[in-house]
Protein backbone atom coordinates (compact mmCIF):
# COMPACT_ATOMS: atom_id res chain seq x y z
CA UNK A 1 0.00 0.00 0.00
CA UNK A 2 2.84 2.35 0.88
CA UNK A 3 4.61 1.84 -2.47
CA UNK A 4 1.32 2.40 -4.33
CA UNK A 5 0.79 5.67 -2.42
CA UNK A 6 4.39 6.74 -3.13
CA UNK A 7 3.95 5.99 -6.84
CA UNK A 8 0.70 7.98 -6.90
CA UNK A 9 2.35 10.93 -5.13
CA UNK A 10 5.24 10.80 -7.58
CA UNK A 11 2.82 10.81 -10.52
CA UNK A 12 0.94 13.81 -9.08
CA UNK A 13 4.16 15.73 -8.40
CA UNK A 14 5.46 15.09 -11.93
CA UNK A 15 2.13 16.18 -13.41
CA UNK A 16 2.20 19.37 -11.31
CA UNK A 17 5.81 20.14 -12.33
CA UNK A 18 4.99 19.58 -16.00
CA UNK A 19 2.00 21.93 -15.72
CA UNK A 20 4.16 24.61 -14.03
CA UNK A 21 6.85 24.29 -16.74
CA UNK A 22 4.20 24.70 -19.44
CA UNK A 23 2.79 27.79 -17.71
CA UNK A 24 6.26 29.33 -17.38
CA UNK A 25 6.93 28.71 -21.08
CA UNK A 26 3.64 30.31 -22.09
CA UNK A 27 4.28 33.24 -19.75
CA UNK A 28 7.75 33.78 -21.20
CA UNK A 29 6.44 33.88 -24.77
CA UNK A 30 3.59 36.22 -23.89
CA UNK A 31 5.97 38.62 -22.11
CA UNK A 32 8.01 38.82 -25.32
CA UNK A 33 4.89 40.08 -27.14
CA UNK A 34 4.13 42.89 -24.66
CA UNK A 35 6.72 45.39 -25.94
CA UNK A 36 5.69 45.12 -29.63
CA UNK A 37 2.06 45.48 -28.56
CA UNK A 38 2.94 48.64 -26.59
CA UNK A 39 4.81 50.08 -29.58
CA UNK A 40 1.90 49.35 -31.89
CA UNK A 41 -0.56 51.02 -29.49
CA UNK A 42 1.66 54.10 -29.25
CA UNK A 43 2.03 54.33 -33.03
CA UNK A 44 -1.70 53.92 -33.62
CA UNK A 45 -2.50 56.60 -31.03
CA UNK A 46 -0.89 59.17 -33.32
CA UNK A 47 -2.82 58.33 -36.50
CA UNK A 48 -5.78 60.66 -35.84
CA UNK A 49 -4.16 63.59 -37.65
CA UNK A 50 -2.78 61.48 -40.49
CA UNK A 51 -3.91 61.30 -44.11
CA UNK A 52 -6.86 59.15 -45.18
CA UNK A 53 -4.54 56.52 -46.63
CA UNK A 54 -2.65 56.18 -43.35
CA UNK A 55 -5.95 56.04 -41.43
CA UNK A 56 -7.06 53.13 -43.63
CA UNK A 57 -3.82 51.29 -42.87
CA UNK A 58 -4.29 52.08 -39.19
CA UNK A 59 -7.70 50.39 -39.19
CA UNK A 60 -6.09 47.16 -40.35
CA UNK A 61 -3.33 47.42 -37.77
CA UNK A 62 -5.90 48.07 -35.03
CA UNK A 63 -7.63 44.82 -36.01
CA UNK A 64 -4.32 42.96 -35.72
CA UNK A 65 -3.65 44.63 -32.36
CA UNK A 66 -7.07 43.51 -31.12
CA UNK A 67 -6.24 39.93 -32.13
CA UNK A 68 -3.04 40.10 -30.07
CA UNK A 69 -5.02 41.43 -27.12
CA UNK A 70 -7.52 38.57 -27.49
CA UNK A 71 -4.64 36.07 -27.31
CA UNK A 72 -3.42 37.76 -24.13
CA UNK A 73 -6.92 37.72 -22.64
CA UNK A 74 -7.43 34.04 -23.52
CA UNK A 75 -4.27 33.30 -21.50
CA UNK A 76 -5.53 35.43 -18.58
CA UNK A 77 -3.01 38.23 -19.24
CA UNK A 78 -4.45 41.66 -18.61
CA UNK A 79 -3.11 45.18 -18.01
CA UNK A 80 -3.69 46.77 -14.64
CA UNK A 81 -4.41 50.38 -13.72
CA UNK A 82 -1.64 52.22 -11.91
CA UNK A 83 -2.42 55.96 -12.07
CA UNK A 84 -4.12 57.13 -8.89
CA UNK A 85 -3.21 54.01 -6.91
CA UNK A 86 -0.72 53.76 -4.08
CA UNK A 87 2.80 52.70 -5.13
CA UNK A 88 3.28 48.94 -4.72
CA UNK A 89 6.82 47.62 -5.32
CA UNK A 90 5.34 44.27 -6.42
CA UNK A 91 3.39 45.94 -9.25
CA UNK A 92 5.33 49.13 -9.95
CA UNK A 93 8.83 50.20 -10.85
CA UNK A 94 9.46 53.82 -9.84
CA UNK A 95 11.39 55.65 -12.54
CA UNK A 96 10.90 59.10 -11.04
CA UNK A 97 9.79 60.66 -7.77
CA UNK A 98 8.06 64.04 -8.03
CA UNK A 99 7.76 66.31 -5.01
CA UNK A 100 4.27 67.78 -5.05
CA UNK A 101 1.48 68.84 -2.72
CA UNK A 102 -1.18 67.95 -5.30
CA UNK A 103 -1.19 64.21 -4.51
CA UNK A 104 -0.88 62.16 -1.33
CA UNK A 105 2.57 60.75 -0.60
CA UNK A 106 3.32 57.54 -2.53
CA UNK A 107 0.60 57.94 -5.16
CA UNK A 108 1.30 56.92 -8.76
CA UNK A 109 0.80 60.09 -10.82
CA UNK A 110 1.94 58.95 -14.27
CA UNK A 111 2.52 55.68 -16.07
CA UNK A 112 5.22 55.47 -18.73
CA UNK A 113 4.91 51.71 -19.33
CA UNK A 114 1.78 49.67 -18.67
CA UNK A 115 2.03 46.75 -16.26
CA UNK A 116 0.51 43.32 -16.89
CA UNK A 117 -0.67 40.46 -14.72
CA UNK A 118 -1.21 36.82 -15.60
CA UNK A 119 -3.97 35.78 -13.26
CA UNK A 120 -2.99 37.42 -9.98
CA UNK A 121 0.78 37.29 -10.67
CA UNK A 122 2.55 40.39 -11.99
CA UNK A 123 4.49 39.43 -15.11
CA UNK A 124 5.62 42.96 -15.99
CA UNK A 125 5.76 45.80 -13.50
CA UNK A 126 4.44 49.18 -14.59
CA UNK A 127 7.04 51.96 -14.87
CA UNK A 128 5.64 54.94 -13.02
CA UNK A 129 6.22 58.40 -11.55
CA UNK A 130 5.43 58.55 -7.85
CA UNK A 131 4.46 61.56 -5.77
CA UNK A 132 6.35 62.56 -2.68
CA UNK A 133 5.21 65.23 -0.28
CA UNK A 134 7.87 67.98 -0.14
CA UNK A 135 10.16 67.67 2.85
CA UNK A 136 10.91 70.54 5.20
CA UNK A 137 14.42 70.95 3.82
CA UNK A 138 13.14 71.31 0.27
CA UNK A 139 10.55 73.90 1.42
CA UNK A 140 13.32 75.95 2.99
CA UNK A 141 15.41 75.63 -0.19
CA UNK A 142 12.46 76.85 -2.28
CA UNK A 143 11.94 79.81 0.02
CA UNK A 144 15.64 80.75 -0.18
CA UNK A 145 15.58 80.38 -3.97
CA UNK A 146 12.53 82.65 -4.34
CA UNK A 147 14.16 85.22 -2.03
CA UNK A 148 17.36 85.14 -4.12
CA UNK A 149 15.38 85.58 -7.37
CA UNK A 150 13.62 88.67 -6.01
Amino acid sequence: MRSIAEAENLRKRLHKERHEMTQLSIQSILIDFLNPIDHMENALAHTNNASDEVKNWAIGFKMILNQFKEVLASNDVHPFKSVGTHFDPHNHEAVEVVETKDYPDGTVIEESLRGYKMGSKTIRAARVKVSKYPSRASKEDEEKETENNE
